[in-house]
């Protein structure tokens, strides 16, 4: 019988099969992250400027910056900042109660902070889903991105007060505009600054 050519065996260096097993776990733990990334049904929200400091609470009310885009990149809607007259009264920015807003809106607006602005895309199950206005911008159906700027958020119980406070003032131009009740003395002048 001819003999086989023998290739010896060399042992493993030290340490050399616990470096195998932490490459196989960084590799499977790499694939699962950009598998969920990748997933069309979950909001997502990504940084693009990090803000600092608490993030809003699910019924606080958020003043942004928004630009709403389609998939297709066709904007649907901007915000206009609220133009008050009332300066340190609101900040600037759209107010957007989150207890009102679509679920995937919440949910990516609960994990953002002041002064930060972000990418957000929110898949049409947690948007409107079918659930659209007849001709509108947004056809039925469809997925939702957004670039957002965090300018402020309040709790929901401060911006109704604010609001109170915005109005009685207003009634109080107003009845001082037109003389105010009959019998009823000026209103006193504004506090000099």
């Amino acid at each position: 019988m001819a003999e086989v050519t023998r290739v010896p065996l060399q042992p493993i260096a030290k340490g050399s099969l616990t470096k195998l097993w932490i490459g196989v776990i960084i590799a499977v733990l790499l694939a699962g992250g950009i598998a969920w990334a990748a997933q069309p049904g979950v909001t997502r929200v990504s940084t693009i400027t990090a803000g600092a400091g608490a993030f809003p609470g699910e019924t606080d009310v958020v003043f942004v910056r928004y630009t709403g885009k389609l998939a297709d990149g066709t904007v649907f809607d901007e915000s206009q900042d609220i133009p008050l007259p009332i300066p340190d009264m609101f900040p600037a920015g759209a107010p957007l109660p989150l207890d009102q807003m679509v679920p995937g809106f919440k949910k990516a607006l609960v994990k953002t902070q002041k002064g930060g602005k972000y990418e957000i895309f929110i898949p049409a199950r947690e948007g409107y889903g079918d659930d659209v206005p007849p001709g509108g911008p947004i056809p039925p159906g469809s997925d939702l991105y957004f670039d957002i700027e965090v300018v402020d958020f309040m709790p929901r119980a401060e911006f109704d007060r604010r609001v109170g406070m915005y109005q009685q003032l207003m009634m109080q131009q107003q009845q001082g505009q037109m003389g105010g009740p009959e019998g009823a003395p000026p209103p006193p002048p504004p506090p000099a600054e």
